[in-house]
């Protein structure tokens, strides 16, 4: 059979040596580049770093923003100053007194001077992770789980308030059966008073509150209609928690029912200055600083990066971070316990038209003058009146929209989901957290050592290689497998992929193959990465964009292996980071650099030349077909006529 020339695009070889031009400057580390950054950045940039309010004061545009950051921190102040912490910070609240009820009565002093002293554990850890830009770890817990966990997390919530409307005590536990239990055993305490104020109390807020729709990340909500009609009312849901102490306090004042269990007195005035003190029980509270860290990260973070995506600006998550463990330090040296960022504040801030800082800075001065002027009046709020605001608060965390989506479209999240929502209910929540975590992790890890990889074959009339499963009309040429492999190659996933190779080898679809007839393949083309090309579809996978030394020795392995069968591997367009790797362990040479290509077609058609070439004593009968029409794909063979007709292909553009 006579020989043909072969057209292909040369790849270019890094340099390996120590100095070499192309490996010294892309071998830059995460390190290396960070203190590059580091060096450039003047005065203003660390004051900015800091302190990133004093951007938004420096471009403050007075009579643009003024007007809505002052409307918008005085409807959050409104809204705060009847609570107590409610919203996705509730989970921060239970958190706290699960893991201190353990360890002291909340009757001692002692609780609060481990609650101060939790408050700086956790606010350390956030600036550490801040400052060394640590936030990326948090990526490997899936919404499936979050949203589980606070479904679970705003049941026990609430089920805990139950006990100021039944007017009885329960049992203060993270998990539902002993609440239940509790519940059910003290019925015979029951008292109406309490049940009948806090269920009017919980009506009259969530109707207030489904006024105006608020904003929802979830990716299964839907906003409702009745919104775009009502927005007009959306002060509503601000001065629902308000709305529910006046007529708490009101009914109170004017009755005086024995029954109803009031706040009591509150100190009056701003927290002093104290160093937290308890240190010698900071060991028992790192687990728990860790969930609380962790959910921190999720909320505040999440609801961060939900409001910059939609109001079209820039956020760095770390500096976010270092920015809540900022607030969480100086607060342990005012008394005050862990804090997060708030959905439902966030928000309010949001909807009310929120443009800069300012808005939290008035929000501040709201609370300090309820501190210095208004708690006598809290005396007298009922405490049912304050559950049904903590009610009100969980009842929109209950995510059961999610679980529905979740069914609808991926059924691994699903389960991700109901792991960690029942678990965290039967176990309570640091179990609950660490088995949703964990299977979260163990589903990337099953993902990441079982990768997707696919055979290829040639679209008709084209040059682009794609998978033979989501294309049927693809071909695949006698003698060649041609393999992609749709993630990272390192340790552990080396075994799954050498594995499935020999499985491509011997597992060949003959009804798609063209080429020279030749009875076993020869031939393993490796593409390490996406090709695109203009008005022709392709598959939305990853690349090989890492290999490690493992992946290198798992290349040596089959390269031998396929040797003593008469196999060659040919590469097509490795990154320049993966070819650099293989070329200073050595792999480039013992494959040949002669058998790494730019396309994968460049690698088929010298494959298909040196095919054509074999001789084998047993060969089948002989192709009928030229060299030029194999290479080309216009081989039709009868079966393959419907080929020809153009409707048949609407992959392809039409040439004019």
């Amino acid at each position: 059979m006579p020989t043909r020339s072969v057209k292909i695009i040369q790849l270019q070889h890094p340099d390996t040596t120590p100095y070499g031009s192309s490996g010294a400057g892309y071998s830059l580390s995460s390190f290396s580049r960070l203190r590059e950054k580091i060096k450039e950045m003047t005065f203003f940039n660390w004051v900015e770093m800091f302190l990133p309010c004093c951007r938004w004061i420096r471009t403050y545009k007075w009579r643009e923003y003024l007007q809505v950051d002052l409307i918008a921190g005085t409807t959050v102040g409104i809204m705060l100053v009847p609570q107590i912490s409610i919203g996705p910070a509730a989970l921060t609240s239970l958190l706290v007194s699960n893991v201190l009820g353990k360890i002291v009565d909340s009757s001692d002093a002692l609780y609060t001077e481990l609650a101060i002293v939790l408050t700086l554990m956790v606010g350390i850890l956030e600036c550490i992770m801040g400052l060394l830009r640590l936030g990326w770890l948090i990526r490997f817990i899936s919404h499936s789980v979050i949203s589980g966990f606070t479904t679970a997390s705003a049941i026990v919530i609430g089920l805990s308030q139950a006990k100021y409307f039944l007017g009885y005590e329960i049992d203060r536990s993270s998990e539902i059966v002993p609440i239940i239990k509790s519940i059910i055993s003290g019925a015979d305490k029951f008292s109406w008073p309490p049940f009948v104020m806090g269920s009017i109390i919980l009506a009259i807020l969530q109707t207030m509150k489904h006024l105006v729709p608020t904003l929802c990340l979830s990716p299964s909500y839907t906003p409702p209609k009745l919104g775009k009609s009502r927005k007009h009312l959306k002060f509503l849901r601000a001065m629902g928690p308000l709305t529910a102490v006046i007529l708490g306090t009101s009914s109170a004042k004017i009755y005086h029912p024995s029954s109803i269990t009031l706040v009591g007195d509150i100190p009056q005035g701003l927290p002093s200055f104290s160093i937290p003190k308890g240190f010698k029980h900071a060991k028992s509270l790192i687990p728990t600083t860790l969930v609380i860290t962790g959910v921190a990260i999720l909320e505040s973070v999440g609801i961060a990066k939900a409001l910059a995506a939609k109001n079209g600006y820039e956020l760095d998550s770390n500096q976010e971070l270092f920015g809540l463990g900022a607030a969480n330090v100086l607060g342990s040296f005012f008394s005050a316990y862990p804090t997060t960022g708030s959905f439902s504040r966030s928000a309010v801030n949001h909807e009310n038209g929120a443009k800069t800082g300012l808005a939290g800075v008035i929000t501040g001065i709201v609370m300090c003058c309820a501190l210095l002027f208004l708690t006598p009046v809290f005396e007298y709020i009922p405490l049912c009146a304050l559950a049904a605001i903590v009610i009100s608060a969980v009842i929109s965390l209950v995510d059961y929209e999610e679980a529905i989506f979740l069914w609808r479209v991926g059924k691994k999240d699903f389960l991700l989901w109901t792991i960690t929502a029942i678990t965290t209910l039967f176990f309570g929540i640091e179990i609950g957290v660490l088995i949703g975590v964990g299977f979260s992790l163990a589903f990337v890890i099953h993902e990441s050592a079982n990768p997707h990889i696919a055979v290829l074959g040639r679209l008709p009339g084209t040059t682009v290689y794609r998978n033979i499963q989501q294309y049927p009309e693809a071909y695949t040429y006698n003698g060649i497998v041609i393999v992609r492999i749709d993630s990272p190659i390192y340790f552990a996933n080396t075994s799954y992929i050498k594995d499935r190779l020999r499985e491509y080898e011997i597992v060949v679809d003959k009804l798609t193959r063209r080429g020279p007839q030749v009875r076993r393949i020869y031939f393993v083309v490796l593409e390490m990465s996406l090709s695109y090309k203009k008005n022709v579809a392709f598959d939305s996978t990853a690349a090989v964009t890492y290999i490690d030394t493992s992946a290198v020795q798992a290349l040596k392995e089959l390269h031998h292996e396929y040797k003593s069968r008469h196999i060659q591997i040919a590469i097509s367009n490795p990154n320049r980071n993966v070819l650099l790797m293989l070329s200073k362990s050595g792999v480039v040479e013992l494959i040949g650099k002669e058998w790494y290509f730019v396309r994968v077609h460049d690698a088929v058609q010298v494959c298909l030349q040196h095919v054509e070439s074999i001789k084998e004593d047993h060969m089948a009968s002989g192709s009928d077909s030229s060299p030029e029409e194999t290479e080309s794909g216009t081989n039709n063979k009868p079966s393959d006529l419907k080929h020809s007709d153009p409707l048949s292909e609407p992959l392809l553009f039409q040439k004019p």
